[in-house]
């Protein structure tokens, strides 16, 4: 079962009478046989509710700060062309009832609600999205996330981990983006990456001709379901674990960069794929910045001098806690230099920000 929700904003220039507004509707109501009741908002202008057949449900508001509202829900199943009619009736009789004071009127497409494929996704600033996601190719709970595979026939194949849009079929942008933008010479050069469970910056590094790459990814899930649903990005690289020039370590990250600290062992390159700047603002109380610190230390131990560390950062918008990863680089071990660049990543729908770090 799916839910339609139809919203409806009316915005005036001065407040209006409330229950004179509602009269004026009601017959319109009356003709979709909808039954109406009248609640107490205590003083905070007037509210009636409309309940018709099929469980169609209206909600009309009227504010005491003049702003008229309409909610109206509808199963899937409704007749759409009739719920546009009553909608169009609605907007026309406001017009008519309140004589030119209306300042903007808003109406948005349905927010279809409980639906089997979920089409709404938030961005790292909190706003809502929809995508044209019409099937889950793929969805398995692993020790570590929540993994799903959702189809868009704008961007292809999405990587959801835990509600956050990881990576598209399309996103060939943000791969050279975390790879240098097309500025690094791979040949004959030792990488590190971190991540990258999709194996889309494996594939790419790999056709540069690399010495050795070496790919740590936490989760054999991940790849699976990559290995099946993204090989746009990935290609047949994670078909198997190891090739001539590249091998992929299934396990935690961080022992393994603290064995190659003890060991001595050194990179041209570490690309780091396990997660965007935390939107917290208090990295001394989220663990996800003490995460964070950590690796970046620990990357920074096993990059060679002349080495370049690269990771995303987050969206634009998020201003303050892109200031604070900032602020993390000048505690490190070393001292460090950094550039950023923004690039567009086409389904993450907003401006992401990416990460070069080297050693002073």
């Amino acid at each position: 079962m799916a839910l339609r929700h139809y919203i409806l904003d009316v915005c005036l220039s001065t407040p209006v009478d409330c229950a004179t507004t509602v009269h004026g509707l009601l017959s319109i109501f009356h003709e979709q046989e909808m039954t109406e009741t009248l609640h107490d908002t205590d003083g905070h202008g007037c509210l009636a509710t409309f309940v018709g057949k099929n469980g169609r449900v209206v909600m009309v508001r009227v504010h005491s700060q003049g702003l008229v509202t309409i909610d109206l829900q509808c199963y899937d199943d409704d007749n759409i062309v009739q719920l546009d009619n009553l909608l169009n009736a609605l907007e026309k009789k406001l017009k008519v009832l309140l004589h030119g004071n209306i300042t903007r009127i808003k109406r948005l497409p349905a927010l279809r609600r409980g639906a089997e494929v979920d089409r709404y996704w938030p961005t790292a600033d909190g706003r809502l999205m929809e995508y044209d996601i019409d099937r889950v190719v793929y969805e398995e709970d692993s020790p570590y996330q929540n993994i799903k595979i959702l189809h868009s026939q704008q961007f292809g194949n999405i990587l959801v981990l835990n509600g956050d849009v990881n990576l598209a079929e399309s996103d060939l942008a943000y791969t050279q983006a975390i790879m240098g933008s097309g500025k690094e010479n791979y040949a004959g050069k030792e990488v590190l990456i971190l991540g990258g469970g999709d194996g889309g910056i494996l594939a790419e590094v790999v056709k540069q001709k690399p010495k050795m790459v070496t790919m740590v990814e936490i989760d054999q899930k991940v790849i699976d379901g990559c290995k099946m649903h993204m090989r746009k990005t990935c290609g047949n690289i994670l078909d198997n674990l190891k090739g001539d020039c590249y091998q992929i370590l299934v396990e935690d990250c961080v022992p393994v960069l603290k064995k190659y600290v003890l060991d001595g062992k050194t990179f041209d390159y570490v690309i780091n794929d396990l997660t965007a700047v935390p939107i917290s603002t208090e990295p001394e109380e989220d663990s996800t910045w003490e995460f964070l610190r950590l690796i970046l230390d620990l990357s920074i131990k096993v990059l060679r001098s002349t080495g370049k560390y690269f990771t995303q950062g987050n969206s634009v918008n998020l201003t303050e806690a892109l200031s604070l990863y900032e602020e993390q680089l000048g505690k490190l071990s070393c001292p460090v230099g950094f550039s950023k660049e923004v690039v567009c990543v086409p389904s993450y729908l907003e401006l992401w920000v990416f990460y070069t770090v080297w050693k002073k």
